[in-house]
């Protein structure tokens, strides 16, 4: 009993040999989950310390309540992105409202994971269709890769609504890209994509940030210069900037209103007949305030890109002041602008790094709920969720193929819940299993689930003793590991095979990956495209089940008539297979189906249904054979049965069918029913 409620106590008594396997595994895992996790909090737009936060305590928390002993949780590039994305519309990220909604968000998709888990809801992921999934995957994989482009070059990458636009801004820029960033960036790839090949047993990741690291240090990669507006020499680039950082103030006040805006509405009493003119004017200054939020930062966007096109030299007064001119020099002195923050513009001179993460461990903290985002921030959530436990089952799954390990799918999601709800207490946006980790851990020969917390305590080290060592980080190099793990995930086979098995179905997982990209940065929107028309497909398949006359062949085996040219069984009767069961979606086909039949072949006497594919019968489907049955009788035609299943016998029985059709006209067996329809209607 105590396995249901504490499932990590099947880890005790540990061997010695387990033990040892897990310490190697968890090491191991370790040195891939500390670049990684910067990585993926990069890519979920949120400080580089909050990836560490998230591989600590979720780690541990689902492996001791998940229920595969070589699944690794934290830290993933595909819920990192769809947080992202999620966020954007309400906060700039990085700041610090980004970073509260972002573990609220993660609270919301513990809690919903949680909760289908202990309500043993887990088959509702097969909503997501393997077609689905694929397309999904795919496009999600691009729009990750490719929206890491501009931190590969070091050029701007203002965002909006449309993922395309945003990404063509980039390729424009690509000319002012800066060379040195882009070094660092091949050089991982170089590093980690020839050590994957030649020596796979290395960890490349940790090998192309060492290298990578101290080669920033030693070259002094990182060249930041802070000055007052007033030491900008050129009027008009002057005047550039402080337009961009006061239409950038702008948007934070109308963010802050249109929060305040939100927040009286959610107070009126609704329905009072006094409030609902002031209602009214509420729900227009929050449009107004939304409406000019657009304008500002489509129109910031366009000038954060101009600046950045714009290249300074720094000039040395007599007086020892330092002023910055525009000018077209290309040399070691080219500075480009950076950021504003009050009077204060950083120019720099060299390419991102890492720069300052604090040390120290997470403290508790209970997570800020915005409930005016609620019900904004939902779908995300329910895309999220799903997707997670998806991604983790389907590793669970591929791992215990080789393994021979139970895996028990709401457990999964309960440890998967816990891990996000109690990871929001401590600082850590969305968690779910790692592929890359998890096939680590099993190579290496991990056990039991003590491997990932070994994994959460090396993480802890580094938070609390090697955080300064991460300082010249390149923030290129953490990009590109991030791009190499998610090309990985592309994948045309699986849809190129469903072609040649179901068009309809890989025709779903085009539109998918299609509608994922059109829609980006609403990514999560693509999935339910793909979802509904999935459920579009299923419900008209089963408007129209497969239905045929049958002939004998000269083996006897019933088959189709008008596939093989065979004539009728017998000129006296006609038989029909029905496969699919009796409800309000097909009955009417079924109707069709039956009085098609009797169209062309008038001269039968009898109707006989196999009806061994039929299911169940609902109220729909037992109005239509009755009505079916009553217009056959009226032209002197029998309406038979044969081989109905006993659940669908009994509903004939309840629904007085079995009176109106006649005892004698159902049969247990198709055979049966055809001799003596045979001996019946030939004597007759």
């Amino acid at each position: 009993m105590l396995l249901v409620f504490f499932p990590f106590l099947r880890w005790f008594p540990p061997s010695r040999e387990t033990l040892r396997a897990d310490l190697i595994a968890g090491i191991t895992v370790a040195l891939i989950l500390v670049p990684q996790s910067m990585a993926y909090a990069q890519l979920a737009g949120l400080p580089v310390v909050y990836g560490l936060y998230a591989s600590l305590l979720p780690v541990v928390v689902a492996s001791m309540w998940g229920s595969s002993n070589q699944l690794h949780t934290g830290p993933v590039a595909m819920l990192a992105l769809i947080s992202a994305v999620t966020v954007i519309p309400f906060a700039a990220p990085g700041s610090d409202k980004f970073i509260e909604i972002s573990i609220m968000l993660a609270l919301m998709v513990g809690v919903l994971r949680l909760l289908l888990g202990l309500l043993r809801l887990g088959a509702i992921v097969n909503l997501l269709s393997s077609p689905v999934v694929v397309g999904f995957t795919n496009a999600a994989a691009l729009i990750i890769g490719l929206s890491l482009l501009a931190e590969v070059l070091n050029v701007p990458f203002p965002r909006s609504d449309v993922f395309m636009a945003d990404l063509w801004r980039v390729v424009l820029q690509i000319p002012e890209a800066h060379l040195p960033t882009l070094g660092f960036a091949l050089a991982t790839a170089v590093i980690m994509l020839g050590l994957r090949r030649y020596l796979p047993r290395v960890p490349g990741i940790l090998v192309a940030v060492v290298v990578t690291t101290l080669t920033s240090w030693a070259i002094g990669f990182e060249r930041n210069q802070s000055v007052l507006l007033s030491a900008v020499a050129s009027p008009e680039a002057r005047a550039a900037i402080f337009t961009y950082a006061d239409a950038d103030q702008q948007v934070q006040t109308l963010t802050a209103q249109l929060s305040s805006i939100n927040q009286r509405l959610r107070e009126l009493k609704q329905g009072a007949p006094e409030l609902i003119e002031v209602e009214t004017s509420l729900h227009v200054q929050a449009e107004m305030a939304r409406r000019k939020i657009v304008l500002l930062k489509a129109d910031n966007n366009r000038r954060r890109v101009a600046l950045h096109a714009l290249k300074f030299t720094r000039v040395e007064q007599p007086n020892g002041a330092v002023i910055y001119q525009v000018g077209s020099r290309a040399d070691e002195a080219s500075w480009r602008f950076g950021k504003i923050k009050g009077d204060q513009i950083t120019f720099t001179g060299g390419g991102r790094v890492v720069g300052s993460i604090p040390a120290g461990l997470p403290t508790f903290a209970v997570p800020q709920v915005h409930r005016d985002l609620l019900l904004a921030l939902l779908p995300g959530a329910l895309v999220m969720a799903l997707i997670g436990f998806l991604e983790a089952t389907s590793i669970s799954k591929a791992i215990s193929a080789m393994t021979r390990e139970r895996i028990n799918p709401s457990r999964e999601l309960v440890g998967q819940g816990l891990a996000n709800i109690v990871g929001s207490f401590f600082h850590a946006f969305v968690v779910s299993g790692s592929f890359s980790r998890s096939a680590v851990a099993a190579r290496m020969g991990a056990r039991t689930g003590l491997f990932a917390v070994v994994s959460a305590l090396a993480v802890a080290l580094v938070l609390l003793f090697f955080t300064p060592y991460l300082y010249h980080l390149p923030l290129a190099v953490l990009s590109v590991i991030v791009m190499l793990s998610v090309f990985d995930l592309i994948k045309t086979r699986p849809l190129l095979v469903a072609w040649k098995v179901d068009r309809l179905g890989a025709l779903t997982g085009v539109l998918t990956f299609v509608a994922t990209l059109a829609m980006a940065p609403a990514i999560a929107n693509g999935v339910l495209v793909g979802v509904g028309f999935t459920v579009l497909l299923l419900l008209v398949r089963q408007m129209k089940p497969h239905a045929v006359t049958l002939g004998r062949l000269p083996d006897g085996s019933l088959i189709d008539i008008k596939a093989h040219a065979l004539p009728s069984i017998s000129s006296h009767f006609v038989t029909v297979r029905y496969d699919g069961s009796l409800d309000f979606l097909n009955a009417a086909h079924f109707e069709e189906s039956i009085l098609q039949a009797h169209a062309d072949y008038p001269e039968a006497k009898t109707i006989l249904v196999i009806g061994n594919g039929i299911n169940n019968i609902d109220a729909s489907g037992e109005e239509k054979i009755r009505e079916i049955a009553q217009y056959l009788r009226a032209a002197n035609v029998t309406l038979a049965f044969s081989s109905l299943k006993k659940p669908v016998r009994d509903t004939f029985d309840r629904a007085g069918l079995t009176m109106l059709v006649g005892e004698e006209n159902l049969f247990g067996s198709s055979e049966a029913a055809l001799q003596t329809l045979q001996a019946r209607l030939s004597g007759a």
